[in-house]
């Protein structure tokens, strides 16, 4: 579901939040000296995850004139991935499920670059960065119209590379098309991934309006949905899409892709039967192939058969960013940076990675965002740690956490170990923690 006039990602431009620090590096360096300190750190954190927002918190709290600060990331804004399915089911507004990170950045006094990375050389401690379309040649979309950065001026340079002292990663997994039409051809062109989810978020809203116009064109045609991927992130949008276009009046029948003989699979026998069940009940059909190839009106499977699609959403095929296979960081064998118990690379030490695009090598751990958020509050202890050459904080997770799968309308079920329960409380349970989480993010100006 490719939009051509779309951008791969959102506003271009760059402000200074310049807070405690100096634009002028020469100011910076006698401002320094004058506190007793040789020279001012550099700290990139490359990637505006849900640890790096944590970090963000962290860094308001421990101003540091001799550490200068760079987020970069393309959006103005997070999306909260644990809301986004209540997005699409209507529970929430846009803004409900977004942090404005332009008065985190404020509160910290960091600097904003907005672009991505699109390479890392960690032998040289340097990044390369693309802006992607100019904002002048790209048509205001919902993503950037929203939360518009107010602060971007032309008279800003846009450097190509930018090196550091040190480098914090939570970029996320991504889905990117090359990577995707490799190993399911059509899948970039017809599908709508999941991430960035950013983008998936405006999408969806072009996807009710073209089921809205079919349904008008074509009365009494069912728009037919296809979500490959049968984890969480696929169960939950299956539940949600049926949700939403129900609202929007579009009869709509919804089929799950699983790739695996079971759904939920990270989950426990006894979730993955509460799961089937609900869609059952949700007349939500599950089929169990994969998905060979993406057409503009069906996809193809591994079995031989095809599905008509109006709608095929990929919530399957996430992986590292490629740019990390050449940074000389250490690697896992599917691409993601490789870190201790201090979320420090085990091959650069002054490089720091947490998220999805993280493995630890002394434990196994979910890439999840829960995850994520827990690790973010040491990532940013050890990262102020590092940049005064003081011991650094082991990130020891939980032991079991709690995992919500919402079910579209108000009913969910909840995972902690091996127990599970599930009901509309859950819903309800869930809808606070997300609304608390969120609020704790909220400035007022």
């Amino acid at each position: 579901m490719k939009n051509s006039q779309d951008p791969d990602f959102g506003a271009t431009g760059q402000f200074e939040l310049t807070g405690v620090y100096f634009v002028d590096k020469k100011t910076d360096a006698t401002f320094a000296t004058t506190l007793g300190m040789e020279s001012i750190k550099s700290l990139i954190l490359l990637g505006a995850g849900h640890a790096h927002v944590q970090v963000l918190t962290q860094l308001a709290k421990n101003r540091r004139a001799d550490l200068d600060v760079t987020l970069i990331t393309p959006w103005a804004y997070q999306t909260y991935s644990g809301m986004t399915p209540g997005y699409v089911a209507g529970h929430y507004a846009q803004s409900d499920c977004q942090i404005n990170i332009e008065p985190l950045l404020r509160e910290a006094g960091v600097r904003w670059i907005s672009a991505r990375c699109s390479g890392l050389d960690a032998n040289t401690s340097s990044i390369m960065l693309d802006y992607g379309p100019s904002a002048a040649s790209t048509p205001n979309s919902q993503d950037t119209a929203a939360h518009s950065p107010q602060h971007i001026s032309p008279l800003v340079s846009r450097p190509a590379m930018l090196t550091y002292n040190l480098l914090s990663i939570d970029t996320g997994s991504v889905m990117e098309r090359r990577v995707l039409d490799a190993r399911m051809p059509g899948a970039s062109e017809h599908g709508l991934p999941i991430r960035p989810i950013e983008q998936f978020v405006n999408r969806w809203t072009q996807a009710i309006q073209q089921a809205k116009a079919k349904a008008a064109n074509h009365p009494g045609h069912v728009f037919q949905v296809c979500v490959v991927g049968a984890g969480a992130t696929g169960i939950e949008l299956a539940f949600g899409m049926r949700q939403g276009l129900l609202q929007h009046g579009v009869a709509a029948r919804i089929t799950l892709i699983s790739a695996t003989p079971v759904v939920a699979a990270n989950f426990p026998t006894s979730v993955q039967k509460k799961v089937l069940a609900h869609l059952r009940r949700k007349q939500i059909e599950v089929v169990f192939a994969q998905c060979t190839q993406v057409h503009s009106d069906h996809l193809d499977l591994d079995n031989g058969n095809s599905l008509a699609s109006d709608l095929t959403v990929l919530a399957n095929g996430a992986h590292a960013p490629t740019w990390l296979a050449h940074s000389g960081l250490a690697l896992d064998e599917h691409g993601h940076v490789l870190t201790n118990k201090h979320l420090q690379s085990t091959s650069h030490p002054n490089v720091f990675a947490a998220g999805d695009v993280a493995t630890r090598v002394d434990m196994a751990h979910a890439r999840n965002g829960v995850f994520a958020v827990r690790a973010g509050p040491n990532l940013g202890l050890n990262l102020l740690a590092s940049a005064s050459d003081q011991p650094l904080n082991a990130h020891t997770p939980r032991a079991q956490s709690l995992n919500i799968i919402s079910c579209g309308t108000d009913h969910a079920i909840a995972n902690w170990g091996r127990f599970s329960a599930e009901g509309s409380w859950v819903w309800r349970w869930k809808d606070r923690i997300d609304r608390d989480y969120m609020a704790s993010f909220h400035r007022t100006d």
